[in-house]
């Protein structure tokens, strides 16, 4: 090979590898991009030197180590930032239900020193209304967050679908690619791990590279999102057991739709949206529920138990709203009736409950731990859990149906008297009889929720409760962001761009490729030196 041959060879390669620096140097900024090198190699024949290729720098096992653990941080992110309102919620010293329940069972103590007091009388309507109204305030605030969360899960959702669907397209531009050329085409290579990194954020998903070219993604139950240049949808669907809940489907090639078990659904904003429903919000939104018929439950049967100033028996003093249930499609039947049970109040638990009936049989099961619950079926009326249901006909095997005993109880919490004259304070048709009144006061410090805990006992507990989720995910979080942090530092000192090393590699290739243009130049001059021989 000639000098010339030699000094042009060395020309193309430099101005390759000044074109990848300054490719480099301008995609500094770009999400998802990779740093790339020219690799050089002696020619086949004869010396110089050409280009093998444009190599991406990409280390596959460090990006899906940096993907996990996105995935993970973005779920106790999400979970975080959700727990975190209800904790503010519940903590507030001036919103919250302590002082109010406070205040109310205060004002009995006045009715109790002047039973026939208006002023007194009115203090406990004035209080009870406020404490119920913040009973329902704060339903209303978990459910509106269950309602933000089901509008979240449709955005995720739709986003997912979106980011699959692109990858799917781009795994057949890929191919096409690759087929052209013979070589691997950077660009579009960037742009796909790009998507599969910002999937990873929104949900849990399992990669397999097929063939070391194409990606193929799952969920961790096998179920396939993209296989080649296919895609599949996920969907939002009402939940079988219950119509306000929204939940994921998977809509597979035949256009059939299977729901997912909630649990099903982890790692990333959607996982982190559907955990912390399941594991805080419904379990707060059932607390609050509890706390509101307990109390409800219990002053009532007090009061009934006094007599008012016109000498009647004392009525219910608070309404509160009726158990929830929802039969599963394709039931037999439908529940009749539903009621809270006044004389096994203590049974009430914070907690959805599951009926259903197989082998000519009864079984109820508690959602939050799974546990088995027992039962009576008399006159046919189940009862369990501090609540009795009756069914418009006899379930058949295979009906199941869905409980929610408190889940929304709080938002129907009200004062049922308005007639000051009607507070039962006395045990006798007596104007200063107070012993009623004595006895609504002492409410205060027995156990009527559950049976194990006083009202305000109950409330400080789910407060704590909240609270130390709230401190446990922001360490987690803290944790799980510090080796993201760190796993984005190693992924960049492979893959991202340099500005100083990209700068003396300019001057570098630089220099390069003014000592080829030398060797043609060199070569010229012996050329001519030559030619001018023969003259």
């Amino acid at each position: 090979m000639s000098m010339f041959s030699v000094g042009l060879s060395g020309l193309n390669a430099a101005q390759n590898a000044l074109n990848t620096t300054s490719n480099n140097i301008s995609n500094v900024f770009t999400p998802g991009y990779n740093r790339e090198l020219a690799q050089l190699g002696e020619g086949r024949t004869g010396g110089g030197v050409r280009v093998d290729s444009i190599e991406r720098q990409f280390n596959t096992y460090v990006a899906n180590q940096l993907n996990n653990a996105k995935t993970q941080s973005s779920a106790l992110n999400t979970y975080n930032n959700q727990i975190s309102q209800i904790d503010n919620l519940l903590a507030d010293r001036g919103a919250g239900l302590s002082p109010l329940m406070q205040n109310f069972f205060s004002s009995l103590d006045a009715v109790a020193s002047a039973p026939s007091d208006p002023a007194a009388r009115q203090g406990v309507l004035g209080t009870a209304n406020t404490l119920s109204s913040q009973f329902r305030s704060f339903d209303g605030y978990l459910q509106d967050m269950q309602n933000n969360i089901n509008s979240q899960i449709k955005d995720e959702v739709t986003q997912i679908n979106n980011t699959v669907e692109q990858i799917a397209g781009l795994n057949k531009e890929i191919s096409l690619a690759r087929a052209r050329s013979g070589e691997a085409p950077n660009s579009l290579l960037n742009q796909r791990d790009k998507l599969v990194s910002d999937l990873n954020e929104r949900m849990d998903l399992r990669l397999n590279v097929q063939d070391g070219k194409t990606y193929n993604i799952s969920l961790p139950n096998g179920q396939p999102l993209v296989t080649g240049t296919s895609s599949f949808k996920l969907t939002t669907m009402q939940a079988d057991y219950d119509p306000q809940r929204t939940v994921v489907g998977y809509r597979d090639g035949g256009g059939n739709v299977i729901q997912l078990e909630e649990s099903a659904i982890k790692g990333g904003a959607l996982g982190g949206l559907m955990t912390f429903r399941s594991e805080t919000l419904d379990k707060t939104q059932n607390q609050i529920g509890q706390l509101a018929v307990s109390l409800s439950v219990a002053f009532n049967e007090q009061h009934k138990q006094g007599i008012d100033l016109n000498g009647n028996e004392g009525e219910d003093f608070f309404r509160v709203r009726a158990p929830q249930a929802y039969s599963h499609a394709g039931n037999s039947t439908n529940i009749d009736t539903i009621g809270f049970d006044a004389a096994n109040i203590n049974q009430l638990r914070a907690t959805d409950y599951t009926v259903s009936y197989s082998d000519d049989a009864f079984t109820v099961t508690r959602n939050d731990s799974g546990a088995s619950v027992d039962f009576e079926w008399e006159n046919d009326t189940l009862s369990f859990g501090g609540i009795n249901i009756s069914f418009a006909g006899m379930p058949v095997n295979g009906d199941t149906f869905e409980v929610q005993p408190v889940r929304r109880a709080g938002s129907g919490m009200d004062v049922n008297i308005t007639d000051l004259d009607k507070i039962a304070a006395g045990s006798e048709a007596s104007s200063g009889d107070n012993r009623n009144a004595l006895a609504l006061q002492e409410l205060q410090s027995k156990n009527i929720v559950g049976g194990s805990a006083s009202v305000s006992g109950a409330y400080g507990a789910l407060v704590s409760d909240v609270g130390n989720r709230a401190n446990i995910t922001q360490v987690n979080l803290e944790a799980r962001q510090g080796l993201t942090d760190q796993l984005r530092a190693v992924q960049q000192s492979e893959s991202g761009v340099n500005l100083d090393e990209e700068a003396a590699n300019l001057i570098r290739y630089q220099q390069y490729y003014m000592a080829n243009a030398r060797v043609i130049d060199t070569a010229g001059s012996i050329m001519d030196t030559i030619l001018n021989l023969r003259s």
